[in-house]
């Protein structure tokens, strides 16, 4: 089987919504693992939001502790997430394997996670599901962070500036979470990975029950019992990350200044190279009657076709190249450049913006003269570009 440039091999796994599956590049022979997923059964389950959360999230990602999406495609059936290959298995394999690891080892990668973590949170991204299972380990013994399905970008926060929304697993899922009065999803991160430090060191949850009523009382109560046997330091930083009360709780440069998180730290550092993830229309292979399970072979069509076929799940969020901040909306229309932007222009003008009209692109303008708040009033800015498709 093959998909574009790239041979298919065996199942990896396979979940409520897709399979992943071992894969090879014809020209490099580098391997990767390829994301399935059947868009029929995404939208059937009403996660395609949740799906594009994902990819829209990794593409901001690039961080050595992070698993790096590197491209994707689709059919009309099928969403191809190329994602790198972490061939070590999840961290919770290797947990229950040794039963505990060492506190030097649990040390590392701890340091590792939160690393990839507070590069996460300097991307305004939250994961809200940190888990032994959602975290990988390569060959070499280094921990790279994955599954961001149920994660967060900073548009998903209220006025507050908090998030409400209750989700992730229920062991490690911090109390102020389990509250519905809105959380910091920092914060509420911390708390997991503190739950996480605790699995690796202990090879046991510090909060666990059959009953999940029983369980979400004992989470709330925080009372972790922090076994008297592990070294001093890495009770009290347990006990500090542990600590219901988020207001209160270790934050990421608390965590960063602890004694016992110093002791052989050496911070790992983004990837600074400007490769872009190849998640650009020029870049889309698809196939647009056939899925990848019963064809060696896969077409080409553009995005714009992509989008217009599919208009009950409209993936073009996924492959702008765009800064978090910015939304950008397309869409196929048979009236001529020339109608739209008169269209746009007459619209614009009779609510009182100011319009400009330059190469083929056009400016609607509506300029605040109060100075900005931090409410974020100022200067709206909508910039419309007509392309051709033949």
């Amino acid at each position: 089987m093959r998909m574009g440039k790239y041979e298919m091999g065996r199942a990896l796994g396979e979940g409520h919504f897709g399979k992943v599956r071992l894969a090879r590049h014809a020209d490099t022979g580098a391997a990767f693992a390829i994301k399935i997923l059947d868009r029929h059964r995404i939208l059937a389950m009403k996660i395609d939001d949740q799906i594009k959360r994902e990819i829209a999230t990794m593409k901001l990602l690039k961080h050595p502790n992070v698993v790096r999406l590197h491209e994707v495609s689709a059919s009309k059936t099928k969403i191809y997430m190329v994602l790198e290959y972490v061939n070590g298995g999840e961290l919770f394999d290797k947990i229950a394997l040794k039963g505990k690891l060492s506190e030097k080892e649990g040390r590392k990668l701890f340091q590792q996670l939160m690393d990839a973590v507070s590069y996460c949170h300097e991307k305004g991204v939250y994961h809200r599901d940190l888990k032994p299972e959602n975290v990988l380990v390569d060959a070499k013994g280094n921990i790279k962070v994955s599954d961001f399905g149920l994660s967060t970008l900073p548009q998903n926060q209220r006025k507050d500036g908090l998030l409400h929304t209750t989700c992730g697993s229920p062991n490690y899922i911090a109390p102020e979470v389990l509250l519905n009065r809105g959380y910091d999803g920092s914060l509420s991160d911390i708390w997991s990975c503190g739950v996480i430090l605790y699995v690796m060191l202990t090879g046991n949850l510090p909060f666990d029950d059959q009953n999940t009523v029983v369980l979400y009382q004992k989470i709330l109560k925080g009372d972790a019992r922090i076994p008297k046997w592990l070294a001093p330091g890495a009770q009290d930083i347990l006990r500090k990350i542990l600590d219901p009360n988020p207001v209160t709780r270790l934050d990421m440069t608390g965590i960063r200044a602890h004694d016992w998180f110093k002791q052989d730290y050496t911070p790992a550092l983004p990837f600074d190279d400007d490769e872009d993830n190849n998640i650009g229309d020029g870049n889309l292979h698809m196939t647009e009657h056939q899925d990848i399970e019963s064809s060696p072979a896969i077409s080409q069509i553009n995005a714009f076709q992509l989008i217009g076929m599919s208009s009950c799940l409209d993936l073009s969020g996924f492959f702008e190249k765009e800064d978090v901040s910015e939304r950008k909306i397309r869409f196929v229309s048979n009236y001529s450049p020339t109608s739209l932007f008169e269209k746009i222009e007459s619209v614009a003008t009779e609510k009182g913006f100011q319009v400009q009209k330059n190469s083929g692109k056009l400016k609607v303008i509506q300029v605040c003269n109060e100075p900005a708040n931090p409410r974020g009033h100022g200067t709206l800015l909508i910039s419309a570009e007509v392309f051709l498709s033949h």
